[in-house]
């Protein structure tokens, strides 16, 4: 992924995310757990984005027999 792409990536959800603060009517709990919510996803997506953290894809769930 490209620099430029990073960072329109992250101007696109930081626009979402700012219409849905200003825009739709919430309560303010809901409003700090949903920006609570994208904040920690949006983290979690740039250390995999960076190779710090491996692919979700890669953990193995053990089967129950």
């Amino acid at each position: 992924m490209s620099l430029i792409s990073l960072i329109v990536t992250l101007i696109v959800i930081g626009v979402v995310l700012w219409l849905v603060n200003s825009y739709i009517p919430m309560d303010g709990k809901i409003k700090k757990i949903l920006n609570v919510v994208v904040v920690i996803c949006v983290v979690v997506w740039l250390l995999s984005v960076f190779g710090v953290i491996g692919r979700a894809g890669d953990i193995r769930v053990p089967q129950i027999r």
